[in-house]
């Protein structure tokens, strides 16, 4: 069975960061780093599920809403993924620092309610916050070039 791209990388070397992982069928995987991994500090899953709701509404109702395909949390509990479709590193990079800037002003997880989430008790908004303005910290150190960096070396064209 082939390995699917995320084991293909050597997770001791990944930091936090922001990375192009790959594109196919012209869909570009992004994968927000917010921890790194195995080291034992891990998102909460309450924090996390609310940075799934508060991201999720946010680039949906943003400038690039046709975009954006898929935001949602992996499985380790280091990150996200963003999927999205016809926008460049620097139109994702600049949407997720105007998105994480927005999801810091709301007052609620969006779609918190019973009738609305699964797991509506499972919703931590002032941890949420926590992560994402220490993600939005780290954003705010990165280029284009930081992003997309190897892309061409892996043939991965957007």
């Amino acid at each position: 069975m082939d390995r699917i791209p995320s084991f293909e990388k050597n997770h001791d070397l990944l930091m936090p960061g922001l990375y192009l992982s790959t594109v196919q069928r012209g869909i570009a995987t992004f994968d927000l780093r917010f921890k790194k991994p195995n080291a034992g500090d891990y998102v909460s899953p309450k924090a996390s599920h609310s940075i799934e709701h508060m991201l999720a509404t946010v680039l949906r109702n943003g400038p690039y809403r046709e975009n954006i395909v898929y935001f949602g949390p992996m499985g380790c509990r280091t990150g996200f993924y963003l999927l999205t479709a016809g926008m460049t590193c620097a139109q994702v990079l600049a949407e997720l620092k105007r998105a994480f800037a927005e999801a810091l002003a709301l007052d609620r997880v969006p779609g918190a309610e019973k009738i609305e989430c699964g797991n509506y008790l499972e919703h931590d908004l002032d941890g949420a916050k926590g992560e994402c303005r220490a993600y939005l910290a780290l954003l705010d150190t990165l280029t284009e070039k930081d992003v997309c960096a190897g892309a061409a070396d892996k043939g991965i064209v957007l």
